[in-house]
């Protein structure tokens, strides 16, 4: 585990979020990286489908973005 530098309005954005969303502050960050990293990886895919893979992925019980990444790259 890291610490990552991030603006006051991406922390503000995120502490918002994860208020709505039920999510510490580092979840909803992680989970906005993950949806992020799937997305650079798959461009076709739409937010929805990002989303599903990762609960797809949770389903099985395997949480990790890098994992996620590289089975929605199999699919493409």
């Amino acid at each position: 585990m890291g610490i990552v530098k991030i603006s006051e309005a991406l922390h503000e954005n995120a502490r918002i979020t994860s208020k709505a969303m039920s999510r510490s502050i580092n979840s909803q960050a992680e989970h906005w990286m993950k949806i992020g990293m799937i997305v650079e990886s798959n461009p076709q895919m739409t937010y929805v489908e990002a989303c599903k893979t990762l609960m797809d992925d949770a389903r099985r019980g395997d949480s990790n973005a890098a994992t996620v990444i590289t089975a929605t790259q199999k699919i493409a």
